[in-house]
């Protein structure tokens, strides 16, 4: 007969081998934690939504990573509740993800019979409904799987992968095949992805995301379409505003190929209508942002509003206003009389417990400041030398180390400078 230590050991096994959120190596520091959650709260939630289980699901892991474990359940069973009037069926393989998570949720809350009856839940699932490949999980774990790197990773490459092994096996599902074009305009400049968007949006006319992502795409390339852009605004705009509504894709090609004024005109009527739309507002506090900070000397006016509608947003995102914060600095330092605020928001921000990633950033947006707002050349050298010592490949790093080098041929600490990247460690 098999001990307790035996049992457990076997039960723990068997949670390791589950396919579930809380085995797929997910980011769980809290500040991406609570990023991610601020995001899945911008996902419309209406009946209908194919995404609705996969929403919870990965709503409820979050809930349980951040301590809130009644709210985690709540969610899983919300997940199971969404799945069974999407699928219109008690039980399928869509479950398999779902009843692992209430297998390691109730483990961890020390309910060992019930995390076992969920594992026995999960064996008699896959029993019934095998992977149509014998090397590759089930389509619906792949798709899962994918959608949730896709929401909650920066891997878009992955997320694309397990969305096109779905596929191959069970290639009938248009919202598969959506979420993989979304993936794949984020994964890579992919030469084909202009055709793939085409042939997805015609398979799901209805999606305004995927349309919006289309009509830029096709902006890019120099086509002509501003006169689709309005008429897909009108068609956006009159659809509850959400994450996946297509309203930030469409204002970004509104703002460049028709014009930012109109853009700005147009997300105001629709703020107008839809005071309370949180994410509505984050998208014109983006317009604001982006309008500003292009002009080399914006009206005194045009900054008053950016800074007012960019401190609501902040406050409606008090966990994901990472950008914005480092944005409204930029502001206010262009503006006539807030110099101060603008230093008191960076110091404030480079005191912060921050994500080496977020420290790239902070160091290298106050070394702009300090070099182009305060000209105090040494300590913005000495803060793009902060960006270049943390061993993390990215765009800001890129920029501190070539300012620098450009320092350096200026005169300004050449010989300190010259030390440093003879030194510099690579990522």
């Amino acid at each position: 007969m098999m001990s307790a230590a035996q049992s457990q050991a076997t039960q723990e096994s068997k949670l390791e081998a589950l396919q579930c959120h809380f085995t797929w190596d997910l980011e769980t520091s809290e500040s991406i934690l609570l990023r991610r959650k601020d995001k899945l709260e911008d996902i419309r939630t209406e009946e209908g939504n194919s995404w609705l289980g996969h929403i919870y699901n990965l709503r409820g892991f979050i809930q349980y990573k951040l301590g809130f474990t009644e709210d985690a359940q709540s969610f899983f069973n919300k997940a199971a509740e969404a799945f069974r009037k999407i699928r219109n069926a008690d039980e399928g393989p869509w479950l398999v993800v779902n009843y692992g998570n209430l297998a390691w949720l109730h483990h961890h809350l020390g309910d060992q019979a019930e995390s076992q009856a969920y594992l026995s839940k999960v064996d008699a699932l896959m029993n019934k409904y095998p992977s149509p490949s014998q090397d590759e999980l089930h389509p619906e774990i792949y798709a899962e799987k994918a959608w949730t790197l896709l929401t909650f990773s920066t891997d878009k490459t992955l997320a694309a992968d397990y969305f096109q092994r779905a596929i191959r096996m069970q290639p009938d599902m248009v919202e598969w095949n959506s979420s993989l074009a979304r993936a794949l305009v984020y994964a890579t400049d992919y030469s084909g992805i202009l055709e793939i968007l085409r042939i997805a949006k015609e398979q799901d006319p209805e999606n305004l995301y995927l349309a919006a992502h289309y009509l830029t795409l096709r902006a890019d390339r120099g086509e002509e379409i501003k006169d689709e852009a309005r008429d897909l605004a009108r068609k956006v705009l009159r659809n509850p505003v959400g994450l996946y509504s297509g309203v930030r894709p469409l204002l970004r090609v509104y703002s460049i190929y028709v014009s930012m004024d109109e853009a700005i005109d147009l997300a105001e009527k629709a703020l107008g209508k839809h005071p309370y739309e949180r994410y509505l507002k984050k998208c014109v506090a983006l317009l604001y942002q982006w309008k500003i900070l292009r002009e080399s000397r914006p009206d005194q006016g045009l900054i008053d509003r950016g800074i007012n509608v960019i401190e609501e947003v902040i406050s409606l995102y008090p966990h994901s206003s990472f950008d914005r914060k480092l944005a409204l600095a930029d502001i206010y330092a262009m503006s006539n009389y807030s110099q101060d605020k603008a230093e008191q928001i960076y110091l404030e921000m480079l005191e912060s417990d921050l994500e080496p990633a977020d420290k790239q950033m902070v160091y290298n947006c106050y070394a702009k400041y300090l070099n182009c707002n305060r000209q105090e050349y040494q300590r913005s050298i000495q803060y793009n030398m902060k960006v270049a010592a943390i061993p993390l490949e990215s765009s800001y790093r890129w920029n501190s180390i070539t300012t620098l080098k450009k320092m350096k041929d200026k005169g300004h600490m050449s010989r300190e400078i010259e030390e440093f990247l003879e030194n510099l460690q690579e990522p």
